[in-house]
């Protein structure tokens, strides 16, 4: 079992910059693929961003690549995304998952365990 917990969420300007992090418990997290998605309001959950178990490989929904970076730190059991050049549309929950593989996923059923999330808030 895996426990993750999202900080680092708040409301910002657009044009800003936010650095959310998702602390795993548990001694397997650097076995793991790791995953950031996102809610708006009526909206369906998304995919943001996702990174393998070693870190080598990163993966990003194109309405955040080159704005956001997805990486890790498996000695702190850390996975972090940082999210700049933030829009108004980038508003949502912000959630992240544990993939017990250790691979890239895009999809919301490929994750095992998620977290409670965190609101992104970003004023115009």
């Amino acid at each position: 079992q895996v426990q993750l917990v999202e900080s680092g969420g708040g409301l910002v300007q657009a044009g800003g910059s936010l650095r959310l992090s998702c602390a795993a418990s548990g001694p397997r997290f650097s076995s793991y693929g790791m995953g950031w998605f996102r809610q708006a309001p009526g909206k369906e959950r998304e995919f943001v961003a996702a990174i393998n178990w070693i870190g080598g490989t990163t993966y990003y929904a194109d309405s955040v690549k080159g704005r956001f970076t997805i990486s890790r730190d498996n000695a702190k059991n850390t996975v972090y995304l940082q999210m700049n050049s933030l829009k108004p549309e980038d508003t949502a929950v912000y959630y992240c998952a544990a993939e017990k593989y250790g691979r890239i996923a895009t999809y919301a059923d490929g994750y095992a365990y998620w977290g409670q999330g965190t609101q992104v808030t970003v004023s115009s």
